[in-house]
């Protein structure tokens, strides 16, 4: 296999389902060779696909390899978060022409939180309101404020 160095360095570079799929098993068991990672996965993958698919990341830049006797040790060096953040951005950006609202409003709608995450969501959005209040309108006066700047 040699020595499989980033020729790419854009840890940016999208991420098949596959490679996702072997980036998880990186993520939830920690370092691997291919064949622990095959043994991981629990699929009818040939030793090649999954040799293949973990090339690609670490020529897209999400993992990292070592030689450790014989074998690569395969390690994640994509945090499962950064990544998360960047598909948010992506579909954002991609879907939503940059909106944000609908995806929000629709994670929150599916998911359940602790009193702990709900508390901090609350803080996000105070901030934000924060942000939106003091934020020029297109005209250049602050957001609320009638034609004569007056509130």
């Amino acid at each position: 296999m040699g020595r499989m160095s980033p020729r790419h360095s854009k840890p940016n570079s999208a991420i098949a389902d596959a490679e996702l799929t072997i980036l998880k098993a990186l993520w939830d068991g920690g370092p691997a060779t291919v064949r622990e990672l095959l043994e991981r996965l629990g699929t009818d993958w040939a030793y090649t696909t999954v040799q293949t698919l973990v090339g690609r990341l670490v020529e897209k830049g999400h993992v990292r390899t070592d030689r450790k006797d014989l074998a690569h040790v395969f390690t994640a060096i994509t945090v499962r978060n950064e990544l998360a953040e960047r598909r948010v951005d992506e579909v954002a950006s991609s879907l939503l022409d940059g909106a944000v609202a609908p995806l929000v409003l629709r994670l929150v709608e599916k998911g359940k939180f602790s009193a702990e995450e709900i508390e901090s969501f609350r803080e996000l959005l105070r901030a934000a309101e924060r942000r939106g209040k003091s934020r020029p309108t297109k005209d250049g006066r602050g957001k609320g404020r009638g034609k004569d700047g007056a509130p």
